[in-house]
């Protein structure tokens, strides 16, 4: 085979070390932002925090995202113990890193009342095998006698267990707080909470309801209810009422998603008639080259100190192209949507990624990094960027409703409407168009869903 030499042209996309820096900085959160900015200034002596002395900074407001389950309480944290006499201020005596809230999970509150109940320890050992059976609801999704065939058999033998014996255990769990925890059915876990209750005809008939009609309650089939049960419609609503008190998941508030502390990019404010944009400060850190260090390369400095200061030059570089970008595109995201901020969702305009880039001359995927967990502080809340997006619909005038506008008539339609007659998806449809708004029933039945709204037959009430 004879070799030879042949040259070619091509392009091809080569992303330099401080391209593949500037993108990996924009892409992130601000809090995580911060843990890279952190570790850079471990990792380079160089480096070090442009903060002026006794300047606090502006200040920021931190908003918690919870569970939409998570209890406002504080049921589940504990505090270390502290002895008595002692101050806080004797740094030999305590540590102040312990002193720390700890949640407490609902296996550990159900086993901590289970020593209080003076049981053998036969016993309290079954009570503890049905708490570890418990789902995340704290109820019990497999029959007693389920549990008792995934037994060992040998314990079984050795022990001469009985299958009665897991059914006094399971009277002992539903004993225990929150009420309702180890019941195997819905009727169950409602009748446990009832108990409290003191003695009443709403009580006996929200029972009798419990025991054989929740299905007509679901169905909102309040005729059908009313003649099963002999009540008049007042009773009804009253039991009714009485069961909605109820929680039909009674351990849903106990080991919930970790909270996570939002931390806004910009400040959004309106200022002589403007709305106006401007950088979080405090999260938007500054950092500076060591005057002691760059002084001292700039004599005769080793390969490693000198790539050391060319990084340090390229952070510092990125950190405020990112900075840029983020001020640059909120201020794009405001200067469209002001009728937003003047008069909330129903005024949301439609808007893509690319109306964005195209005005900012940026690409589409860079404002998709931009526009990912970043958030905004506005005077309407702590809003993401992207929430700001979102499909459009065209309405009669030839114009263009934005997907979020017409959430927001949906829901402010069912907020307005008779409870006794709820608004089915095609009467809502029906009264959009009348707003100029055409969209088609199965649209409305979609952003409804969307929206956790109920079907009409289900928003019923007496």
């Amino acid at each position: 085979m004879k070799q030879s030499l042949q040259l070619r042209m091509s392009q091809q996309l080569n992303l330099t070390p401080q391209l593949q820096q500037s993108i990996k900085l924009l892409q992130l959160s601000t809090l995580e932002f911060n843990q890279e900015l952190d570790q850079y200034l471990a990792d380079n002596p160089l480096l070090e925090r442009d903060e002026p002395e006794g300047d606090a900074g502006e200040v920021i407001e931190s908003v918690t995202e919870s569970n939409d389950t998570a209890s406002e309480e504080l049921d589940g944290l504990r505090w270390d113990d502290v002895k008595s006499g002692a101050s806080f201020d004797d740094d030999d005596e305590h540590d102040p890193t312990l002193r720390v809230p700890i949640e407490l999970s609902l296996r550990d509150h159900l086993l901590a009342q289970a020593r209080l109940l003076g049981i053998s320890e036969r016993d309290h050992a079954l009570l503890s095998l049905l708490i570890e059976a418990l789902d995340e609801d704290g109820l019990l999704t497999q029959s007693l006698e389920e549990i008792f065939e995934q037994l060992p058999a040998d314990l079984i033998a050795d022990l001469e267990l009985e299958p009665e014996e897991l059914l006094t255990a399971h009277q002992y769990l539903m004993q225990l707080e929150p009420l309702g925890v180890g019941a195997r059915t819905l009727s169950e876990c409602l009748l446990l909470q009832l108990k409290v209750y003191p003695e009443s005809e709403v009580l006996n008939l929200a029972k009798r309801l419990i025991e054989s009609s929740l299905e007509l309650l679901a169905l909102r089939d309040y005729t059908k209810l009313k003649k099963l049960l002999h009540c008049d419609e007042e009773q009804l609503r009253q039991a009714q009422q009485l069961i909605r008190t109820l929680n039909p998941r009674p351990a849903a508030n106990w080991g919930g998603e970790t909270t996570r502390y939002v931390v806004p990019d910009v400040l959004v404010q309106k200022l002589r008639g403007r709305w106006t944009v401007k950088l979080n400060q405090a999260a938007q850190p500054k950092l500076k080259v060591n005057e002691i260090y760059a002084k001292l390369l700039q004599g005769d400095a080793g390969d490693s100190l000198a790539g050391q200061l060319q990084e340090a030059r390229w952070l510092i570089k990125s950190i405020e192209q990112r900075g840029s970008t983020i001020l640059r595109v909120a201020q794009a995201i405001v200067a469209r949507q002001q009728a937003f901020f003047e008069y909330g969702e129903v005024a949301m305009k439609p808007l893509v990624l690319r109306d964005i880039a195209e005005e900012l001359d940026l690409h589409e995927s860079t404002i998709s990094r931009v526009t990912t967990q970043k958030f905004m502080l506005t005077p309407r809340g702590v809003l993401e960027y992207k929430y700001f997006f979102g499909s459009h619909v065209e309405n009669e005038s030839g114009g263009e409703n934005s997907a979020t506008s017409i959430k927001a008539l949906i829901k402010q339609l069912v907020q307005q409407e008779n409870p006794k007659k709820p608004l089915s998806d095609s009467a809502i449809t029906e009264e959009l168009a009348r707003q100029g708004v055409a969209v088609a029933r199965r649209t409305v039945a979609k952003y409804r869903e969307a929206l956790n709204i109920a079907p009409a037959s289900q928003r019923k009430s007496l």
